[in-house]
C-alpha cells in the first residue's frame, strides 16, 4: 500500500518537496553529503575552468582548441549538478526563460565537437566556440533579474549611432 500511495504522491507531484535548495539533504535521491556535493561541485568547477585556460595554450591549433575548451565548458557548466542535483539542473535549463539559449548552447556544443572532431573545420570549430560561449552567457544572464534587460538595452545604446 505504501508504495501505491508514493507512486500516486509522485505523479501529483507532491515528492518535489524532496528536491532539496541548496547543499540541502534529499530524502533518498543522493546519496553523498553536502559536503562530497560540494567537493563535487569544486571538483568538477576547477577542472573545467582548468580545461578551458589551458585550451589556449593550443589556441593556434583551433581543432585541438575546440575539444579542450567545449570539454571543460561542459565540466563547469555540468559542475552545478552536484549542488541541485541534475534533474533540477535540466528543468532549469528547460524553463521558458532560457530555454532558447539552452538548445542554442548545447546546439553550439555539439557543432563545436563534430566540427573539430569529424569534419575538421577550424573555421566552423571556432564559430561553434563563440557561439557557445554567447548562448552560456545569455543563458547565464536569465538567473539574475533584469540583468538581459540591462545588457540588451547596454548593447541597444553602445551599437546606437545618432550623428
Amino acid at each position: 500500500m505504501e508504495g501505491i500511495t508514493r507512486i500516486h504522491r509522485s505523479l501529483l507531484g507532491a515528492d518535489e518537496e524532496q528536491d532539496q535548495d541548496f547543499l540541502g539533504e534529499s530524502n533518498g535521491s543522493c546519496s553523498l553529503s553536502p559536503l562530497q556535493r560540494l567537493y563535487g561541485f569544486a571538483a568538477c568547477l576547477v577542472a573545467g575552468l582548468a580545461c578551458m585556460l589551458l585550451s589556449l595554450i593550443v589556441f593556434l591549433k583551433p581543432i585541438k582548441f575546440a575539444v579542450i575548451f567545449t570539454f571543460g565548458n561542459i565540466l563547469a557548466v555540468g559542475s552545478t549538478a552536484f549542488l541541485i542535483g541534475p534533474g533540477r539542473q535540466v528543468r532549469m535549463m528547460l524553463d521558458p526563460v532560457r530555454v532558447y539559449a539552452t538548445v542554442i548552447y548545447i546546439g553550439c556544443v555539439i557543432l563545436a565537437l563534430v566540427s573539430a572532431l569529424w569534419i575538421h573545420s577550424k573555421v566552423l570549430a571556432l564559430l561553434a566556440i563563440i557561439s557557445e560561449i554567447c548562448a552560456l552567457i545569455w543563458c547565464s544572464l536569465s538567473y539574475v533579474p533584469f540583468a538581459r534587460r540591462m545588457v540588451s538595452e547596454l548593447l541597444i545604446s553602445c551599437c546606437d549611432t545618432e550623428i
